[in-house]
């Protein structure tokens, strides 16, 4: 199944130490002709940790039921690199006013 920008996956999400993981919701945020031509999907980290104010990068989830979220929950700045084969399986995806929404937070933190 070839993955697009804004999909909602599970996966074993790394913690930056590297160390540990958590089974936890990611959003693919590598294009659909990237996740085509290579083995690995970029992802970032979905929590229902929510924090207000958001910090800078964060995104909340406007639509997070039409995403298939439990509750609701926010993109957080951290990215991972992980095989296709390690995504457990496809929750949903982004309405299209979070898929811009995360545009700009990718924007805001890479730029």
């Amino acid at each position: 199944m070839p993955y697009e920008f804004g999909d909602v996956v599970l996966v074993r999400f790394p913690f930056t130490n590297q160390i540990a993981s958590k089974q936890r919701p990611a959003v693919i945020v590598s294009s659909r002709a990237y996740n085509l031509a290579k083995p690995d999907v970029v992802i970032m980290a979905i929590t229902s940790q929510l924090h207000s104010p958001s910090s800078l990068g964060e995104v909340l989830i406007g639509q997070w039921r039409a995403a298939n979220l439990l509750k609701p929950s926010a993109i957080k700045p951290v990215f991972a690199t992980l095989e296709q084969n390690l995504i457990l399986k496809k929750m949903g995806a982004l309405e299209a006013s979070d898929q811009a929404a995360l545009h700009r937070a990718i924007a805001t933190v890479l730029a």
